[in-house]
């Protein structure tokens, strides 16, 4: 015969029920540290109050953080009191807290700043150690696990914004006893190799128990020994750990970390086509300097052209020509000129002129000119010139 079958409903009402009737735990005070301490939009938190040994879900309402003297933050000591019940949609028991008081700062966040003095004292966290990234990485190594979203995130990012980069996964563990160990053989592995340029270390968010791998302070000297620049992604942008400040760059994620790494190609892409154009630009202002400098010298060596001095000196002697003969042309009329004046004066002077005008010359002994009565006598033989011929006379009456 069957034992009878139970719904999931029931047999959460029977533990609800079982719960809910304890004396015990519906009155306890409980001591602990708050972990993934968060805050919901109608005023509730909702946490976990853990120790060493185990953990537990636990809820305050907003009527009560209302009532609360400080500010509740993971790693924190406190003694809750409340009651212990069923969350029946997903079958958990959590503590159900009314009244919330601070112990003081827990005992693994102790450790922490512990661990993080003691190394900051050694200068491990000194801005002097950080190096700076390559910009244009060819291989990068990841330390992380295998089968998280944290590598699925990594791959995705640097396959967007830089596909050339070259992606060694180093798989380790990312939480537990034994990842510590694990942590520090994978970027040993990677130090091995001689084409990483660069490493990132990550891991998805958590609390403060699933980031304490990355506090480990084997892993804190392992990170500051690496020879190659190193970027933190590990948890939620307000988790720290001692692999950050370690870190030559801090990221808030592990995606961040990725972005970090390698540069985007679009923006590589436009800075390239702005070269292009600048150094086009560049290149045509010079080609139109030169043809400037080109066209300076062309017509320096057209001005000192033989050709061109032919060319003067050939219109010098043209104009010369015209002047010379111009010249000429006027000294020849100049002496025409005063050729026809010396003319007229002449014929003015000329015998002949007065001949024709009906006067004669008398000639004595044939080439005297006779010019007075006293110069014949009676009987003289005399030649008479006019016009037209000479005749002989003679003197008869003196």
């Amino acid at each position: 015969m069957h034992q009878r079958l139970y719904s999931v409903t029931e047999i959460t009402e029977y533990i609800k029920n079982k719960l809910d009737g304890d004396r015990t735990l519906q009155d306890l005070w409980l001591s602990g540290e708050i972990s993934n301490w968060s805050r919901s939009r109608a005023g509730h938190c909702y946490f976990t109050i853990k120790d060493a040994g185990a953990a537990i879900r636990a809820v305050i309402w907003r009527s009560a953080v209302v009532q609360l003297t400080f500010a509740p933050e993971d790693g924190q000591a406190v003694e809750a009191h409340g009651h212990v019940s069923v969350y029946e949609p997903q079958g958990q028991y959590q503590l159900y807290v009314d009244a919330l008081q601070p112990m003081g700062r827990g005992a693994l966040y102790a450790q922490f700043e512990a661990l993080k003095a003691r190394l900051s004292a050694e200068g491990l966290f000194d801005q002097e150690r950080k190096r700076s990234l390559a910009p244009f990485p060819t291989c990068v190594g990841v330390v992380t696990s295998p089968t998280g979203a944290a590598l699925r995130d990594i791959l995705n990012v640097l396959g967007r914004r830089w596909p050339l980069t070259q992606v060694v996964l180093s798989p380790t563990l990312v939480q537990g006893d034994r990842a510590p160990l694990q942590i520090v053989s994978a970027l040993r592995a990677l130090y091995d190799r001689d084409d990483v340029d660069l490493i990132i270390v990550a891991r998805g968010g958590g609390s403060i128990e699933d980031l304490w791998a990355f506090n480990d302070e084997r892993v804190a000297r392992a990170i500051a020994a690496a020879p190659v620049p190193v970027i933190s992604g590990v948890g939620h942008e307000t988790d720290f750990t001692i692999a950050d400040f370690c870190a030559d760059v801090r990221a808030p994620t592990p995606s961040a970390a990725a972005e970090m790494a390698v540069p985007d190609q679009m923006e590589v892409r436009g800075q390239l086509a702005a070269t292009y154009s600048s150094l086009i630009e560049l290149a045509m202002q010079r080609v139109r300097a030169a043809r400037q400098r080109l066209d300076i010298v062309v017509q320096s060596l057209v001005q000192r052209s033989p050709q061109l001095r032919v060319e003067r000196d050939r219109q010098r002697t043209d104009d010369l020509q015209q002047r010379l003969d111009r010249a000429c042309q006027n000294y020849v009329t100049l002496l025409r000129e005063r050729l026809l004046g010396m003319v007229y004066r002449l014929r003015g002077l000329d015998p002949y002129a007065t001949l024709e005008r009906g006067y004669a010359i008398v000639y004595r002994d044939s080439d005297e000119v006779v010019h007075s009565t006293v110069q014949v006598h009676v009987g003289d033989a005399v030649t008479i010139r006019v016009v037209d011929g000479d005749f002989l006379a003679r003197v008869e009456d003196g």
